[in-house]
């Protein structure tokens, strides 16, 4: 399950108001780094990316992992853009959707908060992994093991 609406306007929130805080600036650059199948609201989806690759620091052409420029600046600038032309973000994004961009999501945002967003962030492909794990072992899916009277007929109809 990716981030509902309301997790996703918090992890928004948090990037675009605590880049300055060293406390949050890895966390920051760790969610920028994650996928963005992990954000289930359309328009933040949106916005995440543009966050995102606006936040992309320069990279040689080798294979270097992606940095981010987390602070400063040159973060406010990526931001404000975002809230005084919502159309650069995505051509259906209002002035409405990106209003609560660098505003403090509240003292419940803590660390805490942050690593449960992850674990929802990667909830569902997780379990389509595990039902694949299960198939190729020859145990039942999760649906199969709801049918126990499917297979107690197949059972004894071979017997």
């Amino acid at each position: 399950m990716a981030l509902n609406a309301e997790d996703g306007k918090k992890m928004l929130q948090m990037i675009t108001s605590r880049y300055d805080d060293r406390r949050w600036r890895k966390k920051i650059e760790k969610t920028l780094s994650l996928p963005q199948s992990g954000v289930s609201d359309e328009v933040q989806r949106q916005i995440f990316m543009y966050l995102k690759l606006g936040l992309k620091a320069y990279k040689s052409r080798r294979a270097d992992p992606d940095t981010w420029i987390v602070g400063g600046y040159a973060t406010k600038e990526v931001i404000d853009r975002a809230k005084f032309q919502p159309q650069q973000v995505g051509p259906s994004v209002t002035k409405e959707d990106v209003a609560y961009l660098g505003i403090d999501p509240g003292p419940e945002v803590d660390e805490a908060w942050w690593e449960e967003m992850l674990v929802n962030w990667f909830e569902e492909p997780e379990k389509g992994k595990e039902e694949a794990a299960s198939v190729e072992e020859g145990q039942p899916t999760a649906a199969e093991a709801d049918q126990p009277a499917a297979h107690a007929s197949k059972d004894s109809a071979k017997a």
